[in-house]
């Protein structure tokens, strides 16, 4: 089963995703919910808590790569598990993401607009619950 928590703010959208992302609903749930921000500028999928991936979860993952460069729309996926980290690096898909932890891309994008930026509070908030996220 996939679990899905999504954290809007200005337009940065944070996917945490929980569980496991295989062919069927699961690709369909993530898919959805990355499609449903159609009008944010980030869209940062947190994979830390994501246990498992097949072919399916990967083909999602590329699909969704495709689909927000199309639509002007960043893609970043951060923290992804040991298992998830392994499973892109051996299929060669680490060259093609964006990846890092969640605390780099929120400190990134704190700093778009110096150390006031408008995703500082928002950054701020991630960065000050560390525990609370590798919980989720």
């Amino acid at each position: 089963m996939l679990t899905i928590d999504v954290e809007k703010a200005n337009d940065v959208a944070v996917v945490h995703c929980g569980g496991r992302l295989v062919r069927g609903a699961e690709v369909a749930t993530l898919r959805n919910a990355v499609v449903s921000e159609k009008n944010t500028r980030i869209v940062v999928l947190d994979l830390s808590q994501l246990e498992f991936m097949d072919g399916g979860g990967l083909n999602a993952l590329v699909s969704l790569h495709h689909w927000t460069g199309n639509h002007g729309i960043q893609l970043k996926l951060v923290n992804p598990s040991q298992f998830v980290s392994e499973m892109l690096t051996r299929t060669r898909l680490n060259r093609v993401f964006d990846i890092s932890s969640l605390q780099d891309a929120l400190r990134v994008l704190s700093g778009v607009e110096g150390d006031h930026g408008k995703y500082g509070k928002y950054a701020a908030g991630f960065l000050s619950q560390p525990q609370a996220l590798a919980a989720k």
